[in-house]
């Protein structure tokens, strides 16, 4: 394997609808796990958070217990990712979320001292890679092949959105009622009500890669991953995906110190309230009424939306102000679809999973390190000045990836 043949899709929405991908029971299922999942993830992040601070005190220890399982993604993705095509999609995923209800179930005992919760955080984090992967590539197989995938991973992102605040909403209700330690069997149950859909919801399937293994799995996916970076449309669509996003993502992760430098530090949940709603509403037009063609033709544009707004934070926008131009830039992000039917169409269908795989550990990896490196600058610089730094540097990002964005 070492060239990848790409077609270009040149389907209008019309052909595609959401009746279209609903229809499609596996589809049914798969959204139902990703609103029970992200629901229980947030609820489970959450909790571990408060227990680890209500244990120490430390904001430090707090933050690295709500992040802990996003640091392993990196390993996950070099050492792991050719599982992902080597197992039966279906027993890998109950596999992933049994492990996951088991770990949960262990920590909502409150036995395990700080380290050990830590710990335990981050082995389950080097799992998470694969789950993720196989189900972005089952999605690529069930739904329709012109223009499914597109629609369908738009879908997911706005679900996604809307599971994260209704998951922090319910888990906050829920801690304040019967503690963090008791709200974790919430997040343990949606694992294991998880395993059993998957199970039940969705077809046994071969393994897309068959034969034997060159070599270890480590081996395997670093031969893979090479393969698929030797591709001029692979690497230019995981690049093009990867930067502007992460870029434009690291100033969010200031926004409560933005809030707080301007006065309002109780009003930053109007902000990142609205970074979230912009990214539904992107997705939604862009992703269902804006045809191929043209949605091709206006990724440029949409990834410098998502960093233009920013730049203005160096202006020290009110709150309101600022709402409307977080909801502008995160409305940008629907970029990537532009850039994903081209992706997918150059990746061999045998190898989808470990590039769904490559294209989540880079997403994770840059993302949480943008958001790590911003507050580090903004220790030394005033947070708009951080923001919009990160927003220049996306939208200079934008520019540079011009050939791969339109």
């Amino acid at each position: 394997m070492v060239r990848f043949v790409t077609t270009t899709s040149t389907t209008s929405p019309a052909t595609v609808a959401y009746r279209d991908i609903f229809a499609v029971r596996e589809f049914r299922v798969l959204f139902a796990l990703r609103v029970i999942l992200v629901g229980g993830d947030m609820v489970r992040m959450l909790a571990l958070s408060v227990l680890v601070y209500q244990r120490t005190g430390s904001s430090l220890l707090a933050a690295l217990a709500y992040t802990a399982e996003m640091f392993p993604y990196v390993i996950g993705g070099a050492l792991l990712l050719s599982h992902v095509d080597r197992l039966p999609p279906r027993r890998l995923l109950v596999g992933v979320y049994l492990v996951q209800a088991a770990t949960t179930a262990v920590l909502a005992t409150d036995v395990l001292p700080v380290g050990g919760t830590l710990c335990v955080m981050i082995a389950l984090g080097l799992l998470m890679p694969l789950a993720s992967s196989s189900t972005w590539a089952l999605l690529s197989e069930i739904l329709p092949k012109e223009g499914g995938y597109v629609l369908g991973r738009s879908v997911f992102t706005m679900t996604a959105g809307g599971a994260q605040i209704a998951g922090q909403a319910f888990g906050g209700l829920l801690i304040a009622a019967v503690g963090p330690s008791s709200t974790l069997w919430l997040s343990c149950g949606t694992a294991g009500c998880a395993a059993v859909f998957t199970r039940l919801g969705l077809a046994a399937r071969p393994p897309r890669v068959q034969g034997e293994r060159e070599g270890g799995a480590a081996r395997e996916t670093w031969r893979v991953n090479r393969a698929l970076l030797r591709d001029p449309v692979v690497r230019g669509g995981l690049i093009a995906m990867w930067l502007p996003a992460a870029l434009a993502t690291g100033a969010e992760g200031v926004v409560i110190p933005y809030t707080a430098s301007i006065g309002k530090p109780d009003q930053a949940g109007f902000v990142l309230a609205a970074i979230a709603a912009g990214m539904l509403l992107g997705n939604l037009v862009v992703g269902r009424f804006v045809p191929t063609g043209p949605r091709e033709r206006i990724g440029l544009l949409l990834a410098l939306l998502n960093g233009l707004p920013l730049v203005l934070f160096a202006l020290r926008p009110g709150i309101a102000i600022a709402c409307v131009l977080g909801l502008a830039g995160a409305a940008g992000l629907s970029y990537e679809l532009s850039i994903q039917q081209r992706f997918v169409d150059a990746v061999p269908e045998d190898r989808r999973g470990q590039a769904f795989g490559l294209l989540t550990t880079g997403t994770m990896t840059l993302q949480s390190g943008a958001m790590a490196g911003a507050g580090a600058i903004a220790e030394g610089f005033s947070p708009g000045v951080t923001m919009s730094v990160f927003g220049l540097a996306s939208v200079l990002a934008s520019l540079a990836l011009t050939r791969h964005l339109r």
